[in-house]
């Protein structure tokens, strides 16, 4: 029986409209900033100006891919995130206005920590396999926060990720098998009465790598490929030097040698948008393959690993297949825009900004208008949030 190839036919990526960069942070703590650029391995971070959220960056990564391709067949959104606007109402539902999408569709919010984007991703792939004509558009989108001077500050930042789903992609193709492990871990966890996440930072780092190795396992057992016919391995990324510790863990729990210059070949091109955007939780996965795409030497007909982690904890080890003629199909100069067009901030602004708290008393509050994207919150107005397209 043949079936039909089912994968990621195009990839969308948005961020905010202010970054900080490391240096200034540095300052403000009275450290040197090489231990963020070379320690964390993070330069600049994402952050969210006061009329975006995760459905505007949402609506700003998705919109270029329904330009190109049409809403016809899309009869499913799902939108990764664990950063939501609500406690019922999928923030897919905001988006699927503000960005023109049909009326007959499923519209489903997903939440698992940063592994959500994986599960859209499968999800997706498992209902274009029921009926190859349709196309599911999956969105993992994310604005990582924690408090101002914990440990976890450096590692914030913002992105989303929108991916087509298909049959017959025309840049990635999805493999099979899948290795799976998940556990019961308070490494990170955010009750719903706070908005910053707490996380013990020692007992997360120790909980991906394990969990990184026993989805690994899982994946050999059902028939996976083995380690050495991957050309590049792409990691979620907490921060940047997370995928090269969760690599070379990797490498030796199954025997390998390694050297910095075997990490740095599978996983140097993964890190680039990483380093500058910040930890994007359910997207930092995707935002990862994205910098591979975009930096790698041709990689046609390459299997790619793709390793996903969200705290928690859930992880799954799949591989992914480059396509013939991919790269008429990247996003690189958008992309690389994205990034570069942000304004810099300084850290007062950036504090003022972190420390904002969203109006709860049900009144009419006109949001501010800042950011320079093409979709922003407006107001919030009898406890509606209020979303305008540029």
């Amino acid at each position: 029986m043949t079936t039909t190839p089912v994968g990621i036919h195009d990839l969308s990526f948005a961020t905010t409209h202010y970054a900080l960069d490391h240096a200034v942070l540095a300052e403000r703590l009275g450290v040197d900033r090489d231990k963020f650029y070379l320690g964390i391995g993070q330069e600049k971070m994402s952050v969210a100006a006061a009329d975006e959220d995760i459905v505007t960056i949402a609506a700003a990564a998705a919109a270029p891919i329904l330009e190109r391709h049409g809403t016809d067949n899309i009869r499913t959104v799902l939108l990764a995130t664990e950063t939501g606007v609500d406690q019922s109402k999928a923030a897919a539902l905001y988006l699927h206005s503000l960005v023109g999408l049909p009326n007959a569709a499923r519209v489903v919010e997903l939440k698992q920590a940063c592994y959500g984007g994986t599960a859209g991703l499968q999800f997706a792939a498992g209902l274009i396999a029921r009926d190859p004509a349709q196309r599911v558009l999956v969105i993992a989108a994310d604005i990582a926060k924690y408090e101002l001077d914990s440990p976890g500050e450096p590692t914030q930042g913002a992105a989303a990720v929108a991916m087509l789903i298909s049959a017959d992609p025309a840049i990635l193709r999805l493999d099979t098998p899948s290795g799976l492990y998940s556990a019961d871990i308070m490494d990170f966890w955010r009750p719903n009465y706070r908005t910053a996440a707490i996380v013990d930072g020692k007992t997360s780092v120790n909980a991906y790598q394990k969990a990184a190795q026993e989805a690994w396992s899982d994946y050999r057992r059902q028939g996976g490929r083995d380690l050495s016919e991957f050309a590049a391995f792409c990691y979620h990324q907490p921060f940047t030097k997370m995928a090269y510790k969760a690599h070379r863990h990797l490498l030796e729990s199954q025997g390998h040698s390694v050297d910095a210059a075997r990490i740095a070949a599978a996983i140097d091109d993964t890190t680039t948008y990483n380093r500058t955007v910040g930890n994007s939780y359910t997207a930092s996965l995707y935002l990862g393959l994205a910098s591979l795409l975009d930096h790698a030497d041709d990689l046609t007909g390459k299997a790619l690993a793709m390793i996903s982690y969200g705290s928690g904890s859930v992880a799954e080890f799949f591989g992914a297949t480059v396509q013939p003629g991919y790269r008429e199909h990247l996003r690189t100069e958008a992309n690389r825009a994205a990034i570069e067009s942000r304004e810099l901030l300084d850290y007062d602004r950036y504090r003022e900004l972190h420390e904002a708290v969203s109006p709860t008393d049900g009144r009419y509050h006109a949001t501010a208008e800042q950011t320079g994207r093409p979709f922003r919150l407006s107001a919030v107005s009898g406890h509606k949030r209020i979303y305008e397209a540029r």
